[in-house]
Parts: structure tokens; C-alpha cells; sequence
């Protein structure tokens, strides 16, 4: 099926089989390529997003049909789809806050959104299927890897200080805060740094501080994905 769907769409048949096994997902022009073949809302292919996923588009005409029957065959899935054997449906991560104007927050698990990962795909990075999480990035400071709004698949199982590696994601937890950063061990304690080092220079903590201030990690980054602008 990678094969024909990569022919359909114009990609490599790696490209397509990392598609299919959730191991990637495809820029936004092969999004809408995908989307349109489908007969669905690109938001809601991408994310599950929006109650119908179905839009309106004319038959394909029939010589298509004939010429790749086997794309007929492809299917979408919302939230309420059950799983297949080899799937996981994996939950995020959200800030939630704790009471009006306090600036509080705490990080729970949303219980109505989840991305699909194949099991493959997780025990080849190593990952739990219980320990996976997903977070959504927010604002520039990760900027242009990961843009506002893109979307990190991080291994829960991976949240000790002693488990980093220098330079790697992770989420972390910074007075109930969710952050995306790379950390990087050091004598006195950890430093976060953000991609976009003009307008984000690097943070540095002493243990004092992580104590303090609450930082914790909430897992190591295995996977991302996100739009092109």
C-alpha cells in the first residue's frame, strides 16, 4: 500500500510507509493532497479535529477509479474508532489552570484528544506504550525547529535528571508550566535552552532553583510533527 499511495501522492515509498506506520507526518501540500484523496477536512486528518470529518467533493471520475483501485481501500478514523492490534492511542499532556488569576498551574492528561502511534514505531525508540504522552509547543522559543502549535511525542518513562542526555528534548514542568526545551546537565545544576537563542537565551538553574521554582522533567522527546508555514 506505501507504494501505491506514494505513487498517488508524489513522495518516495519510505516517505509514505513512515506515514503509515506514524512514524512521520506529511508537510502541508501532501497533507491536503492526502486530505482531498480522502474525502476529509485536512484539520481533521491531521488531528482528529472537528465532529464531520467528511467534506463534499465530486465522484472521482471512473478511469481513476480503475487505475488505482487499491487507494479505495485507505481509511480515516476519529476518536471513537477503535483500535487496531498494532495501534496505541496516545494522550497529551495539557496546563491546567488551577484557580482564576492565581497564575497557577498544573499539568494533567486530556481524556478526549489522543494522536495514534504504531506499536512498531514506539518500541523502536524505545518507548512504553503506557509511558507515551503528546504535548503541544507553544510560542517561538523553539523556533524553526518546532514551530507554535507543533505537536511532541515524549517518553514518560525517561523523567530523571539522570537520565539526560545533553543537547536531547524534553518536556519539562517548570512551576506547573509545560515546556519544551533542550537540557543540558551541568556541576550545579541544569541548563534549558531554547532554539531560538536571540530571543530566548539560555536559562540556567542552580539544584537550589529546581527545587524552588519546581522544575521537573516530564519526559524525553522521541517525535515531533508539525505543519509547514
Amino acid at each position: 500500500m506505501a507504494a501505491d499511495l506514494a505513487r498517488h501522492v508524489g513522495v518516495t515509498a519510505k516517505a509514505a510507509g513512515k506515514w503509515l506506520n506514524a512514524e512521520n507526518l506529511p508537510g502541508a501540500p501532501k497533507m491536503a493532497k492526502l486530505a482531498q484523496l480522502l474525502g476529509v477536512r485536512v484539520e481533521w486528518l491531521a488531528w482528529g479535529a472537528g465532529e464531520s470529518p467528511q467534506i463534499e467533493r465530486p465522484a472521482p471520475a471512473k478511469p481513476n477509479q480503475r487505475e488505482h483501485p487499491e487507494l479505495l481501500s485507505l481509511s480515516v478514523w476519529d476518536e471513537s474508532t477503535p483500535l487496531d492490534d498494532d495501534e496505541v492511542a496516545v494522550p497529551f499532556l495539557r496546563e491546567v489552570e488551577l484557580a482564576a488569576g492565581s497564575g497557577r498551574f498544573s499539568i494533567e492528561e486530556t481524556q478526549d484528544s489522543s494522536l495514534r502511534f504504531g506499536k512498531r514505531s514506539l518500541r523502536q525508540n524505545g518507548v512504553q506504550f503506557d509511558k507515551a504522552r503528546c504535548v503541544t509547543v507553544r510560542g517561538n522559543s523553539m523556533m524553526p525547529v518546532l514551530r507554535d502549535g507543533a505537536v511532541v511525542g515524549v517518553n514518560t518513562g525517561k523523567s530523571s535528571f539522570s537520565d539526560v542526555v545533553d543537547g536531547d528534548l524534553y518536556a519539562i514542568s517548570h512551576n506547573g508550566l509545560l515546556r519544551v526545551k533542550q537540557v543540558y546537565r551541568l556541576p550545579m545544576g541544569i541548563r534549558l535552552r531554547s532554539f531560538n537563542r536571540d530571543e530566548h537565551p539560555d536559562e540556567d538553574y542552580s539544584f537550589k532553583d529546581i527545587q524552588d521554582q519546581q522544575i521537573s522533567i516530564l519526559g524525553h522527546v522521541f517525535w515531533w510533527a508539525m505543519f509547514a508555514k
